[in-house]
């Protein structure tokens, strides 16, 4: 995708966020206004009435962005997806509780690019380092993007393993971007920086701290299209962040380890509760192989029609899209969604399909322009 830098609203986000306003008050905002540079013009009386409080709105009209946030925007290859960007990745915000914006170094197309989280333990043993190597290797060289939260043990050994595979990887961090933490990974978000995507929601410069990092597992679950657990005690944020995808219909793996090992108990637990075993990596690219498929035509499907429109103000069907109407399945979903937004549990009693099959049908559809998501509820363009 090319995106156009549009500084100006992107220092509206930042000016939004340093002030700390509450995400439900910013996405009504946009919502009315359209976009961040514009809700930022809305008068007091309005953001009040939308929710925001008022010693937010104190912080909002009179103490500025710091400056090195918004130098932070100039730098090459320094992008903020907000969520009035069209650009802002289609699985995340279909994920609840999405971030109001995204803070990225690097690539940011990869947010597009079908995903798998590879999670685990930060005091992981050595044979799991070991099963983070070559499974995140196996994943890289299928095509898909290994994510990860660039902590110690199983997530470096994970984003490296891609690396040195010459393949992208994706770090969502608890700090801001330009924070290596641990400060020995100095080196490794340097090579993610210049050959993948570091991302977060915090603004440049925000140090670590205890509760960022629940929040980050969120954004690696929602980026992804399943996430695998290679080793993890019983109490991990890695199971956090398999939650987190459980819960939302995504998929869930987790790699057995030896009943002895303490670090195998989470992964043990969450097999007992539904989530898939798997000794290969195979049978991860089998599981999401025909979900990536289709982010990936939908991808192409929605590039086609950016440079149908930039070419001209008529406005054509993509074959995706065609193709996508002949489907009995996504013809259910189409006649199962109206004009006024509805819930996923709504649209799985209406169509008989389950939740991983709607949220990859719901999913293509969005990026052909066909279907908008809100807040959880999808509704016809």
């Amino acid at each position: 995708m090319t995106r156009h830098r549009d500084i100006a609203n992107a220092r509206a986000w930042i000016a939004l966020i340093h002030a700390g306003v509450a995400v439900s008050a910013l996405r009504a905002a946009l919502e009315e206004a359209g976009s961040a540079a514009a809700a930022l013009d809305l008068p007091d009386a309005r953001w009040q009435a939308l929710g925001a409080k008022a010693d937010t709105l104190a912080r909002l009209r009179n103490d500025p962005p710091p400056a090195h946030c918004l130098a932070w925007l100039e730098v090459d290859r320094h992008h903020l997806l907000g969520w009035d960007d069209p650009d802002y990745p289609a699985l995340l915000r279909r994920f609840p509780s999405p971030p109001a914006a995204l803070f990225v170094e690097g690539d940011a197309d990869l947010l597009w690019h079908p995903q798998v989280a590879v999670v685990g333990s930060r005091n992981a043993s050595a044979g799991g380092i070991d099963n983070a190597r070559d499974f995140s290797r196996a994943l890289a060289a299928s095509g898909l993007v290994v994510t990860s939260g660039m902590a110690e043990g199983i997530d470096a050994a994970a984003h490296a393993a891609a690396l040195d595979a010459g393949v992208p990887t994706v770090a969502v961090v608890g700090t801001g971007t330009d924070v290596a933490y641990p400060r020995s990974h100095a080196r490794l978000a340097a090579r993610i920086r210049a050959h993948g995507a570091l991302v977060s929601e915090f603004l440049p410069g925000t140090p670590a701290r205890r509760e960022h990092f629940p929040m980050r597992n969120r954004i690696i679950a929602g980026l992804a299209l399943g996430t695998l657990v290679i080793e993890a005690a019983d109490r991990s944020g890695a199971l956090i962040t398999a939650r987190l995808a459980g819960e939302a219909g995504r998929e869930v793996f987790a790699v057995p380890g030896s009943i002895h090992n303490p670090l195998a108990r989470g992964c043990h637990r969450l097999i007992r509760q539904g989530a898939a075993l798997v000794e290969d990596a195979r049978e991860v690219i089998a599981a999401l192989g025909p979900v990536a498929a289709e982010l990936a035509d939908g991808l192409r499907a929605r590039l086609a029609d950016a440079t149908v429109a930039a070419a001209s103000t008529a406005g054509t069907d993509s074959a995706a899209a065609n193709a996508a109407t002949d489907d009995p399945d996504h013809a259910r979903v189409l006649a199962a969604l109206g004009h006024d937004p509805v819930a996923i549990d709504t649209l799985v009693a209406r169509t008989g399909l389950t939740v991983p099959q709607l949220s990859s049908i719901l999913l293509l559809m969005e990026l052909q322009g066909r279907v908008s998501a809100a807040h959880g509820r999808y509704a016809r363009r």
